[in-house]
């Protein structure tokens, strides 16, 4: 990975203070989104750690995992799952409670969203206390799938997210 290219994306994540809440600086990826250069940059950084793995699909987290997940699973050919907040799927699912740094709640997957044995990747755009990702680890778990990789293009180190992950590697992008 080209320190420049992270350089340029790190110039593209905006700080927004106090939100969602007060004493939180959201790292707002908009500007990435919105251009078309950091964009991609973006993706091909997801890109390179999967290529030359056996893949079957790519796990995205509601609602920005969304965004990268979807392409990487477009780009390489494989499925994508959607784990979603709960009640926001439509068929039977597996629930699980997570913790956010401002808050509780719970997602889901369909029971039927992945085959025992396959090789999945999970993919969101923040790694932050890992809550979060715990709980999309424990339902590709439940289901049968078997977590090769989680990948963030941001990190924020110092709330530790990465520990709720073990034994899981984990790899991002960008580390505050």
């Amino acid at each position: 990975m080209a320190s420049d290219v992270v350089d340029k994306l790190r110039a593209g994540v905006r700080d927004v203070p106090d939100f969602p809440k007060k004493g939180i600086v959201f790292k707002d990826i908009t500007p990435i989104l919105s251009d078309p250069v950091l964009f991609r940059a973006s993706i091909d950084l997801f890109l390179e750690r999967c290529r030359g793995k056996k893949i079957d699909k790519i796990v995205g987290i509601d609602a920005r995992g969304f965004l990268f997940g979807s392409t990487v699973a477009y780009e390489l050919g494989v499925g994508f799952v959607p784990i979603r907040k709960r009640g926001k799927l439509p068929y039977k699912t597996e629930v699980a409670k997570y913790s956010l740094e401002y808050g509780e709640a719970e997602m889901e997957m369909h029971i039927d969203a992945m085959m025992a044995g396959e090789q999945i990747v999970l993919v969101d755009d923040l790694l932050a206390t890992g809550g979060t990702s715990a709980a999309a680890a424990a339902l590709i778990r439940k289901v049968g799938g078997h977590l090769l990789e989680a990948q963030f293009l941001i990190e924020l180190q110092f709330l530790n997210g990465r520990r709720e992950l073990e034994p899981t590697p984990v790899v991002s992008f960008l580390k505050y």
